[in-house]
């Protein structure tokens, strides 16, 4: 499945036009035989936009979500998208997953805060693996900070994720997040890993771009540089077979060695 990675803060703190820029993102992204276009960690909103997260934040089939869900089947691509959810008086980092029909898929709330701008502005979720089925692959989504807790992603190997989608905020100097971890956590958990970043100065962060997917073999399929940017790469469902069956780890793993981790 080709996949498009949109590298974009947007415009902080206007649903609007983050919506006009997402639309024309799917637009190109179809066009190019994209099966699927991601967006970064509060894409919907911004990030750095203080206590407009909570004035903003709306329901994950809110009217945003009717607005993408519309985009999405207008070009006929998937979009997964970051943004503040609310539910009742709680504000969840999320990031929702939108067929190329429409329909909302999956749904996923950060579960790993990082430091105290995130902790004062959310809750964090409680269920670390949402997947969903998309075009033959086993999609799963999280966020940012999540895929630098081992644990995480090698939970989603063990459910069968294919594809890790993560929107996020990584920002100056954690780059080698972007350069080494992801790369790393793809071989290590045999999975494509789509690690899309916001791109420049907002409030107080400096973010660093360099979004990629990463491949099972730890390869870069894609590797943004550090302005605003549209790329490409594919998640290939016969590769990611073979390198399964090639490289052993999740067949080699001793379980019963590991309940000091817990």
């Amino acid at each position: 499945m080709r996949t498009a990675l949109l590298q974009s803060s947007g415009r902080p703190g206007s649903v609007v036009e983050n919506l006009k820029v997402l639309d024309e993102t799917a637009g190109r992204a179809a066009a190019a035989g994209a099966g699927l276009v991601a967006a970064p960690e509060m894409f919907l909103t911004g990030y750095a936009i203080g206590d407009d997260i909570a004035r903003l934040a709306e329901p994950a089939d809110g009217d945003s979500a009717d607005a993408i869900a519309e985009i999405a089947a207008r070009h006929g691509v998937a979009v997964a998208y970051g943004y503040p959810e609310r539910d009742g008086e709680r504000v969840f980092n999320s990031a929702q997953l939108i067929s190329a029909d429409g329909t909302r898929l999956a749904n996923y709330r950060k579960t790993h805060l990082f430091g105290c701008f995130e902790r004062n502005h959310f809750t964090p979720g409680e269920q670390p693996v949402v997947q969903a089925e998309l075009n033959g692959l086993r999609v799963g989504l999280m966020i940012c900070y999540d895929v630098e807790f081992p644990e995480n992603v090698r939970a989603h190997a063990l459910a069968g994720t294919d594809l890790l989608v993560v929107p996020t905020a990584q920002m100056h100097p954690f780059q080698f997040v972007a350069e080494s971890v992801v790369p790393v956590r793809a071989f290590e958990n045999q999975m494509y890993v789509a690690y899309v970043n916001r791109v420049g100065p907002e409030g107080e962060f400096e973010f660093v771009g360099l979004s990629t997917l990463a491949g099972p073999d730890g390869v870069a399929r894609a590797r943004a540089g550090r302005g605003e940017e549209l790329v490409f790469a594919d998640a290939d469902p016969v590769f990611l077979a073979a390198s399964r069956e090639t490289n052993p780890y999740l067949k080699d793993r001793r379980p019963g060695l590991y309940g000091s981790l817990i």
